[in-house]
């Protein structure tokens, strides 16, 4: 890719979006790792049993606030 292209603003939004769908992706895979392993203790069936279900969803919920708050903290001025 030559310079030029980099300066196209279409190009430019097109790699803004790319880098947002790779750390949606970065941070989805991070979760699932995270909360798998903290609730999923049994074997493996066709469904979660209620306990890790609810384990799973307060899992996630918790990983996503802490993240937008990390990303709020980062983001604000000083």
């Amino acid at each position: 890719m030559d310079a030029s292209a980099l300066s196209n603003p279409r190009m430019q939004a097109m790699l803004e979006e790319e880098k947002r769908k790779a750390m949606a992706n970065e941070i989805v895979a991070k979760l699932t790792d995270v909360c798998w392993d903290k609730c999923i203790t049994g074997s493996i069936g066709s469904s979660f049993s209620s306990s890790e279900a609810s384990c799973l969803s307060n899992c996630a919920k918790r990983f996503l606030e802490l993240k937008m708050l990390t990303m709020q903290r980062i983001s604000s001025p000083r």
